[in-house]
């Protein structure tokens, strides 16, 4: 009995908890869909919101009040803000209560209208036409413009130019008259009779040197002289043809020997004197000319064939032009060329040609000659050598100041122009380019008595550029 009562109990208790639980999920399920519907009549309040506003907006745009009382239509006139209405798309207010057409005519802010297609207004009131037309044709200068500019125009003629063609150089003596005096054989330094800068003439004494050498050659001189001399009084056919021969062949090589050494003939000769000291012997000059090195000193030893004393001919000397391997020029043997040294210029004539490069400054030589009558010139100044050329058949030629680069890019880079003048308008021609000549230049492709700027390209040049806009040029 009592199992049975709490069966039903729990069967009731059971039936219970079920009912709530189906109550509590279906109360869910009711706040769920509230909550939905309620956020969906929202978004369709805000949308019709948004809507209403659109409107709204839409319809102030249509007309809005200016603050006077004034109703204007946005998509047809705004008012200006003095009470007129002006038409947005056809015209706009200048400021001044004047209308003015923005597609064909704008205002230039005094009451002008101007044509922004067709005409700009330059600040002034006065219209000009686009510049860029005119820039692409040319430009036209007033006189007071080429003035300021310092503009030169000159007419093209066919004319034999004369040109000069630059170097530099360096005086350099004229090794074909120079003599480097040096012992022929080990000497030592005894005594020095010149002294550098000295003018010496021929046959002057310029040192004394001594020579184990020299004094065993002076020393067989001394015998094969006198052998020589007493076979010679003799006879020859007393001593006979061997002895004869053979004193005249020694005395004749010892003698020949002492020349190869440095000795003169008549220092030679004093050594048949007994007061003369074997081993010592002078050198003496071969040519007249300026002691240009004496790089010794007394005492000092010195091997065969060093240099002693540098002796040069000044009347004449070398100038060894340098010039660009590359640069081809027309230079025969006997071509005048003006070499100038500081404040004096002299007359020099092209007398060598080098074959080959100088490998350390890659130039090639052209040797000239000069005269150098007033001794004014030495070896070791620099000097400007210009050498004169003259065109052998008549050419066109303009200063190289009045070629510019072409501004026309499909032209190219390379391409060069100058500016031609015709009834008071510049315009830029094209040209080619032919040889420099100085400080000129060829040019083709335009006709003999054009008129050409020959000075002032620059100017012209920029003009043309800015389309010869000058906004106070009246």
């Amino acid at each position: 009995m009592k199992k049975t009562i709490k069966l039903i109990a729990l069967t009731s208790l059971f039936i219970g908890l079920n009912t709530f639980s189906t109550a509590l999920l279906a109360d869910k399920v009711l706040v769920t869909k509230t909550t939905s519907e309620k956020a969906h009549q929202h978004e369709e309040k805000h949308d019709e919101s948004a809507h209403i506003a659109k409107d709204q907006h839409q319809h102030k745009t249509e007309a809005k009040d200016d603050g006077h009382g004034h109703g204007a239509e946005s998509s047809e006139a705004k008012d200006d803000g003095h009470g007129h209405g002006a038409e947005s798309s056809e015209a706009k207010d200048d400021g001044h209560g004047h209308g003015a057409e923005s597609s064909e005519t704008k205002d230039d802010g005094h009451g002008h209208g101007t044509e922004s297609s067709e005409t700009k207004d330059d600040g002034h009131g006065h219209g000009t036409e686009d510049a860029h037309e005119e820039g692409n044709d040319g430009v036209k200068l007033s006189p007071a413009q080429l003035n300021l500019a310092q503009i030169k125009i000159s007419t093209l003629e066919y004319q034999t130019m004369t040109y000069d063609i630059y170097a530099p150089g360096e005086i350099k003596a004229n090794d074909y008259t120079s003599y480097l005096v040096s012992p022929r054989v080990d000497s030592v330094v005894l005594k020095r009779h010149v002294a550098l800068g000295d003018h010496v003439e021929k046959n002057q004494a310029l040192v004394t040197l001594f020579s184990e050498s020299v004094a065993a050659a002076q020393a067989s001189y001394r015998i094969a002289n006198a052998e020589y001399k007493r076979v010679q009084k003799i006879g020859r056919k007393a001593v006979g043809d061997k002895r004869y021969i053979a004193a005249q062949t020694n005395f004749e090589a010892d003698y020949g020997r002492l020349l190869a050494f440095g000795l003169s003939s008549d220092a030679i000769k004093t050594l048949t004197k007994k007061s003369t000291q074997l081993g010592q012997y002078t050198l003496n000059a071969q040519i007249s000319g300026a002691v240009l090195s004496d790089n010794f000193r007394q005492g000092q030893r010195l091997a065969s064939g060093d240099t002693l004393i540098e002796l040069a001919d000044e009347q004449t000397l070398w100038v060894e032009a340098r010039l660009a391997p590359t640069m081809q020029l027309a230079l025969p043997v006997g071509s005048m060329a003006q070499v100038v040294v500081g404040d004096k210029t002299y007359q020099a004539k092209v007398i060598q040609k080098a074959h080959t490069i100088d490998p350390i400054t890659r130039t090639r030589i052209v040797r000239l000659e000069v005269k150098n009558d007033d001794h004014k010139l030495h070896s070791g100044l620099f000097a400007d050598i210009y050498f004169a050329f003259e065109t052998q058949q008549q050419v066109l030629a303009v200063p190289e100041e009045a070629l510019m680069r072409s501004s026309d890019a499909s032209l190219g880079e390379n391409k060069w122009q100058v500016f031609v003048e015709n009834n008071g308008e510049f315009n830029g021609v094209e040209i080619e380019l032919g040889r420099a000549l100085g400080k000129f230049r060829e040019i083709s492709g335009i006709a003999a008595g054009t008129r050409v700027v020959t000075q002032g390209a620059f100017y012209v040049a920029a003009e043309i550029a800015k389309g010869g806009f000058d906004a106070h040029n009246h």
